[in-house]
């Protein structure tokens, strides 16, 4: 009996805490990032109708070894750390609700592949269960030369 219980339980929550999950709008896999120079990571989350209290966003840039990022999943260089306040696009275009962060790229990371990582912490549902996620996006940082 407890273990139909934690199935329906799975069933009923997962789809929910999916909702609220976000995903990397800009840069794209694959993007080229200069240098030493800034540039806008946008964090988007679909609409939901279940509740959410966004907590906060770590976003992170790591140089790694292979193209796919599998041999650096962890956060290195944390590019921001802080609160996260989605907006709603009013240009038109159909775009979910997301916040754009302006972050510079450290002096003297390595040219090559790199893992842009974003975590993201939130209180979801009625009952405010925490959720933490990680996304990734693979990018490319040019060489200084």
């Amino acid at each position: 009996m407890s273990r139909l219980l934690l199935f329906l339980v799975c069933i009923v929550f997962a789809p929910l805490i999916q909702a609220q999950s976000v995903a990397i709008g800009y840069p794209s896999a694959g993007s080229t990032i200069s240098p030493s120079s800034n540039f806008t990571v946008e964090i988007d989350r679909p609409k939901s109708l279940t509740g959410s209290t966004e907590v906060s966003l770590i976003i992170s840039l790591r140089p790694c070894a292979a193209s796919d990022g599998s041999i650096c999943e962890e956060m290195v260089t944390v590019l921001y750390n802080g609160g996260y306040n989605l907006q709603y696009s009013d240009t038109g275009e159909e775009k979910p609700p997301h916040q754009n962060f302006s972050v510079a790229v450290p002096q003297g990371l390595e040219a090559g592949y790199a893992l842009l990582s974003v975590g993201h912490v939130a209180l979801v549902g009625a009952e405010n269960s925490p959720m933490f996620e990680v996304v990734y996006v693979d990018v490319q940082i040019a060489s200084s030369d």
